[in-house]
């Protein structure tokens, strides 16, 4: 039983309920507490999101049961994700989510344009940033009160990096004091290489200018985030899922080698489980993640063919390896790959 199983239909059938019995009785029948963070907002009306996400998972037509609270957690990145990609809205009461690390990314770009003096709170460059952060959060699928990414609350965050500024703090100055973890290491990724960190930012911006679709809760699947964020690491993924490039791919290999083999572990899935494993493989997209803006076209020189196994060791953690690296990591195990 899963989340991602439930469907429009099924959350419609969990409301007609929910209206029909009345919220006491819904709760107590599906065994949830009242919404504390997060409502489902319908016609005005205001419906807790994850009680309402957990009895549509029953009302799906392969007899599913209900999912009880202590089956899935709530949030941003799970009940309000799903409902937002079934085109419900989904409303926070609670305070503003931690900043993403896409949105540092535009941040700290906007930072070291000029760092001596930022725009101020009222400028229309805040203004901007504060619109192209919106735009990327309703494209993560997250959402907080009415002082969301307002102006005032970039322009602060804009200026917590001061803190990390040396050119400040070695006279002494300091920037605003509050932020998070998150906030020292895109500085410490960034700061260093402007210019990686201009062409990474300027990425995420033409995604979002190409209209980008909505991240859903398991895209990444066994990913780790990528340095230059989710919405990149995203692109990524469906670039690598594409059935058209996948096939594109195999048979480029076939036409080439009569075969397909792993390019890292030279693995065959035809040696290793007969026909049953004839044709299988999977692509991995080589493309540096700040290439990939939704206008970039996916050349098969940019695909690589790798195992199951391999593809994971490579998306393993946040700096992923290339194939070349991962190949060398194999060789100098000393582990045999051939059958």
């Amino acid at each position: 039983m899963s989340l991602r199983d439930v469907t429009r239909s099924a959350v419609n059938a969990a409301l007609a309920e929910y209206d029909a019995i009345g919220a006491e009785r819904f709760l107590d029948k599906y065994g949830f507490g009242p919404a504390r963070a997060y409502h489902l907002v319908v016609d005005g009306r205001m419906y807790p999101s994850k009680a309402i996400a957990g009895a549509a998972h029953g009302f799906l037509e392969d007899n599913s049961q209900p999912l009880r609270a202590d089956e899935f957690s709530g949030g941003d990145g799970t009940v309000a994700q799903k409902l937002r990609s079934l085109g419900f809205e989904v409303r926070s009461t609670t305070r503003n989510p931690d900043w993403s690390r896409d949105e540092l990314i535009l941040a700290l770009d906007f930072y070291l344009k000029n760092p001596q003096s930022p725009p101020g709170n009222g400028s229309n460059e805040v203004g901007t940033l504060s619109q192209q952060l919106n735009m990327l959060n309703a494209v993560l699928g997250q959402t907080g009160g009415e002082s969301f990414r307002n102006a005032n609350g970039v322009y602060m965050k804009v200026m917590n990096f001061r803190r990390f500024d040396p050119s400040f703090s070695s006279v002494g100055k300091v920037g605003l004091s509050h932020g998070g973890a998150q906030d020292e290491a895109v500085w410490n990724e960034f700061a260093s290489d402007p210019v990686r960190l201009e062409i990474v930012a300027s990425a995420i911006r033409s995604a979002l200018v190409g209209g980008v679709a909505p991240v859903a809760i398991d895209e990444l699947d066994y990913v780790e985030e990528a340095e230059e964020g989710r919405l990149l690491t995203a692109l990524h993924r469906r670039r690598e899922r594409s059935q058209k490039l996948v096939r594109a791919c195999k048979d480029k290999a076939m036409n080439e080698t009569g075969e397909l083999r792993c390019e890292a572990c030279n693995m065959s899935f035809l040696e290793r489980y007969g026909e049953f494993g004839n044709g299988f493989m999977e692509v991995h997209h080589i493309r540096p993640l700040h290439t990939l803006g939704e206008g970039h076209k996916t050349l098969l020189t940019d695909l690589a063919l790798v195992c199951s196994n391999c593809h994971r060791m490579i998306h393993r953690r946040k700096q992923w390896l290339t194939v070349a690296e991962l190949a060398r990591i194999i060789n100098r195990s000393g582990v045999s790959t051939s059958l």
